[in-house]
């Protein structure tokens, strides 16, 4: 955040409460009393409904009561001032009830005292922990291993987390490119690449999420009835083939049962499920380090955890005990029960099992420890087809024909065929979760800081975990106990469970606890998000899922979610559920790569994240290794994924608009471009996507030439926003007389656009008068929705003297114009001392002088221009005025924290304008405007007689003034600025004037000037003091353009305010809002 920050006093006095009599004597004509023959809909600025424009209802009267700021108060009520709208900015929020704001809202009766946010490690960093590491970690990762190998698992676990660590990348790009919403990854993607996209990535997220829901379910009943308690099975298999069978029923019938349970759970109360969170969490952490001492404590005493084996193949301790065929008992030798098991008597006669007769039996230790070399066996992968022994390399083993094998025998077998490419789908479920932190960001402290710094750090913490655990476990463990899924050969136990330290309950408890929190968040977060999409109202047929209880509890969305999440219980196995979830995880986050390339390559106004270590060429990388990954993982449903949500594409498509198509190759770029145009809305866009389109108002000379060359260098200049250019002209005549010099200054235009490198189209309109065809331009610019959206004009330098006395009055009417189409309007002065795209500023600021709210323009001109070379090394300052009762190092926190949430740095500085009194100065200003207005309307007379007769009302004005001062002997003033109208100097000024002044002009400086105007003056003159001050070196000055007057008779009194208001300054842009916000906070 910006920190330089300086309040500073200007003129103040220890009597700035002083005499206001003379101010006070005559307020300026209201609205509603000026006279209706002068209103119309250019005056003032339109209104718009926003959180910030048009927002403050204040009484005129009271409001300016000894204020500074009359010559802004005529706009008051549409266009805040920023020292009264700060506090509100900085802290607007619109956001999406998030559960954390729910659990308030219910809290809200007995709790008074809101809880403080939650900052990174608590809000972002342990739930993505919590959601990283989970089912697979406790239940394959170890199988994974065994079945890869080290090394293809360390490829499989460093594809997975480098896909999902460029995926967080582009996500905190897109998360601090604005304030996030709840509805996390699809509300960045929908916001970003459109709703078509963004519905069909949030259903298959959704769908994702809900699938993940059911694995984490399976993965519990998994550890409760295979390793917590085996008996609780209600299904037992008569046979050993029909075990398998028996065990997806009970998965199913358990798994529906506590599917039930913990949707009746999330119905209750959503907040049991997070007071939950960190016990789960916690389960999570004391297993990892569990795992971790065990490991250690390998290294000097390895566990006594024997395996046996039949030749080169693995034995299950299900019915047997001892690892022998026969053992000595009383003097005698008997046969043991693995003999019984391969015999089919216990006598030593029996019949045996061919292999069982031809090989030795041998026991072996399971978790040799890091230090016994086992390592090495484990590095390369070992593959094998379903039902195959699970085998020990480097063992001596006698082969018989496999036909006479009866079945029932004790082995260790594979229960499904493994793969490279079948193991990373299984795998990359493991890695899913990244989005925990973006979907709490409105829970957040600082969302900006925490979403990217939590998710990295959360995503190089868990890769640590899983690459370490896969060296550690193939330097570990043995090779065929990897391999052993459900530890049959270890008498049911969990394989990570024997190498934890203290005990292997430490794991399994852990394990069971953190995959049924994971589950309980799974039915948490699903149905918030199917509620997103519905009140998006994108998919028509899912709007009901939208509705809820009363308190905003998705109901009917979570009914939807058990059901399908029913679905996957039903499939009952954990390594088929798996890859389902990783299509739709992957697609997710393909899309989250492609929107942040995407607005990476367009360089959007509104793109402008606070995170800057991105760029899209990881993107891309990013969305070419999720697209790898879903084929590799299975073509199949990565093609059934695809086309999935490409008929949710097409759906929202459909019910949008329908769709142009053009009508042959020959008219493809005309088809195209018209198809375009049809689907570019015509209303206003969206504040995110609103980005500057120009109308360049161009003067021409008698020669048909470009009067300022440089107004089309400043618009080249803006090309950061990425937006429409037409730059038009009026030529005075008849199209019939004039059609000749109208194509030779359009030529003259074109040739000075391609050399100022302005990319735009060009539009000339002859018409009778210069401001008719402004106003024609104003109005009919443009084609369709590619309109124009702001004007962009020169300052008429030399009004005062214009052979035509009404280039002015064209002036205000184009104001007018402007205001009344609902456009911005910029005024640039002196644009002949404007740089050229040539040059460069080595150092320098652009100063913004922020004194009303009208929509953002002067934030977001200055960071467009700072775009390009030209600007690009100069600082960006800002300015806002401070009345006494301000605040001023409140207005600074605030101004800083909305320029936070803006993604702009700037230098702040708050001015400070307690001084109220009129300086003789500026009451004297007025009244030579006024008396040379009055002279004007008067007399008729030819410009150089009324150049005479203004110098010589000077003279005498100022003549009539130095008499009298000697006349009275009054102490010589220091400074006319210094000097202060009290209502005496008032009465004594006037009396002078009557006597001293010439008969003819008698009428004239008689005059009682305006107090509306007086204070106008007194506005500019002091605004202009402060910006010399502060702003006279600046390489640009952007203020604020106050709007003409209501009442048109005070028209030339405008152009004095606003020439003395920039008097002094080399380069200065006025700008005026079109009425509507055109930046915004959010992504």
């Amino acid at each position: 955040m910006p920190t330089n920050f300086t309040v500073v006093p200007v003129e103040a006095r220890a009597d700035g409460s002083g005499d206001e009599a003379a101010e006070r004597t005559e307020e300026p004509a209201s609205p509603e009393s000026a006279d209706p023959a002068f209103l119309t809909s250019g005056d003032g600025n339109p209104r718009e409904n926003s959180p910030f424009i048009n927002n403050v209802e204040v009484e005129r009267e009271s409001y300016f009561e000894g204020k500074n700021m009359a010559l802004f108060e005529e706009e008051m009520d549409s266009n805040p001032m920023v020292s009264s709208l700060l506090n509100k900015l900085a802290n607007y929020t619109n956001l999406s009830q998030g559960v954390v704001e729910h659990e308030e809202d219910e809290d809200s009766r007995r709790r008074e005292i809101k809880a403080p946010r939650m900052g990174t490690f608590i809000g972002v960093y342990l739930p993505c922990l919590q959601n990283i590491l989970g089912v697979i970690l406790f239940l394959r990762l170890t199988w994974i291993v065994g079945a890869a190998g080290v090394l293809e698992s360390f490829l499989i676990v460093s594809m997975c987390c480098t896909c999902t660590m460029l995926t967080a990348i582009s996500m905190s790009a897109i998360a601090t490119n604005g304030v996030v919403p709840a509805g996390g990854s699809y509300y960045m993607i929908s916001r970003s690449l459109g709703p078509e996209f963004g519905g069909a990535v949030g259903l298959c997220f959704y769908l994702g999420t809900t699938f993940a829901g059911a694995m984490y379910i399976l993965g519990t009943i998994e550890i409760f009835l295979t390793y917590i308690s085996p008996s609780a099975a209600i299904f037992q298999a008569e046979t050993a083939d029909g075990e398998a069978a028996a065990m997806l029923n009970n998965m199913r019938v358990y798994g529906s049962c506590a599917l039930a349970l913990m949707a009746v759970v999330v119905f209750v109360g959503v907040k049991y499920v997070n007071k939950l969170a960190l016990v789960f969490l916690a389960c999570v952490v004391l297993s990892i380090l569990a795992i971790y001492a065990g490991v250690i404590k390998t290294a000097f005493a390895p566990p006594d955890i024997p395996v046996c084996l039949l030749g080169n193949r693995t034995l299950a301790k299900r019915s047997f005990e001892a690892c022998a065929k026969m053992q000595v008992v009383n003097n005698g030798t008997v046969t043991t029960a693995l003999w019984r098991l391969f015999c089919n008597g216990s006598s030593l006669s029996a019949t045996c099992d061919e292999y069982f007769v031809q090989n030795n039996v041998t026991e072996i230790q399971g978790i040799p420890g890091v230090a016994s070399g086992v390592f090495l066996d484990n590095l390369w992968s070992t593959y094998s087809d379903k039902g195959a022994f699970v085998e020990k390399k480097g063992v001596s083993s006698v082969p018989v024909s496999e036909e006479s094998r009866p079945s029932g025998l004790p082995y260790v077998l594979t229960d499904i065929m493994t793969y490279f490419t079948m193991l990373v789908g299984i795998y990359f479920p493991s890695v899913t979760g990244i989005m925990a932190g973006s979907n709490r960001s409105g829970d957040l402290k600082d969302a900006q800081k925490s979403i990217p710094t939590g998710t990295i750090l959360a995503i190089v913490t868990t890769s640590f975990i899983y690459l370490s655990c896969i060296v550690l476990f193939g330097a570990c463990i043995e090779g065929v106990v990897l391999r052993d899924k459900f530890g049959e050969a270890l008498q049911g136990n969990l394989v990570i469970g024997m190498l934890a330290w203290p005990s292997p309950w430490v794991i399994v408890i852990g394990s069971f606890f953190s995959t049924c929190g994971a589950g309980l968040q799974s039915l948490t977060g699903a149905p918030r998000l199917l509620q997103a999409i519905a009140r998006d109202g994108l998919i028509p047929f899912l709007q009901v899922f939208g509705h809820g209880k009363a308190n905003g509890e998705p109901t009917w969305a979570l009914l939807l979610t058990a059901l399908i999440c029913e679905t996957g219980i039903l499939i009952a196995s954990l390594d088929s559920v798996a890859p389902i979830l990783s299509m739709f995880f992957l697609m997710c986050y393909m899309f989250v790569n492609l929107a942040c390339a995407v607005q990476t390559l367009l360089r959007t106004p509104n793109w402008r994240p606070r995170f800057k270590f991105y760029h899209w060429t990881l993107s891309f990388l990013g969305m070419s290794l999720c697209l790898a990954l879903m084929f590799i993982c299975s073509w199949y449903y990565a093609l059934f994924a695809m086309l999935i949500a490409g008929c949710i594409y097409k759906y929202i498509e459909y019910r949008g608009a329908e769709k142009e198509w053009g009508d042959g190759i020959r008219g493809l770029s005309l088809n195209a471009a018209r198809y375009a145009l049809l689907r570019v809305e015509h209303g206003p866009p969206h504040t995110k996507n609103w980005r500057p389109q120009v109308l360049v108002m161009l003067n021409l000379d008698s020669e048909q030439c470009v009067k300022h060359p440089r107004l089309l260098s400043f618009t080249s200049q803006l090309k950061a926003g990425k937006g429409l250019t037409i730059v038009g002209s009026v030529l005075e005549g008849t199209y019939l007389d004039k059609h000749v010099e109208a194509q030779r200054a359009e030529e003259n235009i074109r040739s000075l656009m391609g050399a100022e490198k302005t990319k735009g189209f060009c539009q000339l309109v002859v018409s009778s008068n210069l401001r008719d065809g402004a106003s024609h331009l104003i109005q009919s610019a443009g084609l369709g929705g590619m309109k124009h959206n702001t004007v962009l004009m020169a300052w008429p330098e030399s009004w005062k003297q214009a052979d035509n006395p009404f280039s002015w009055k064209n002036f205000v009417d184009t104001v007018r114009d402007t205001t009344a189409a609902h456009q911005a309007l910029l005024v640039a002065k002196n644009i002949d001392l404007f740089p050229q795209n040539q040059e460069r500023f080595s150092d320098g600021n652009i100063d913004v002088w922020w004194i009303v709210h009208d929509g953002g323009m002067l934030m977001l001109l200055p960071f467009l221009l700072r775009q390009h070379k030209v600007w690009r090394k100069c600082r960006m300052r800002i300015f806002t005025v401070a009345q006494v009762d301000d605040n001023s190092i409140q207005m600074k926190k605030d101004l800083q924290m909305f320029l936070y949430h803006l993604r702009i740095s700037a230098e702040v500085e708050v001015v400070e304008m307690v001084e109220n009194d009129i300086s003789a100065f500026t009451y004297e200003k007025t009244l030579m405007m006024e008396q040379r207005s009055q002279m004007l309307k008067q007399m008729q007379l030819s410009k150089n007689e009324r150049e005479r007769e203004a110098q010589l009302i000077h003279d005498r004005n100022t003549a009539s003034h130095t008499t009298a001062a000697a006349r009275t002997q009054a102490p010589p003033t220091p400074d006319k600025v210094q000097m202060t109208w009290t209502k005496e100097k008032l009465i004594a000024e006037k009396h002078r004037n009557k006597d001293t002044s010439a008969s003819g002009f008698k009428d004239l400086f008689s005059l009682k000037p305006d107090q509306s105007n007086v204070r106008r003056m007194h506005t500019a003159v002091k605004l202009n003091g402060v910006v010399l001050n502060k702003s006279q070196d600046a390489q640009l000055v952007l203020l604020n353009m106050p709007g003409p007057p209501k009442n048109r008779q005070g028209d030339e009194n405008y152009m004095e305010f606003l020439e003395v208001l920039t008097e002094g300054l080399n380069r200065v842009l006025l700008v005026r809002g079109g009425g509507r916000e055109v930046i915004t906070i959010y992504s």
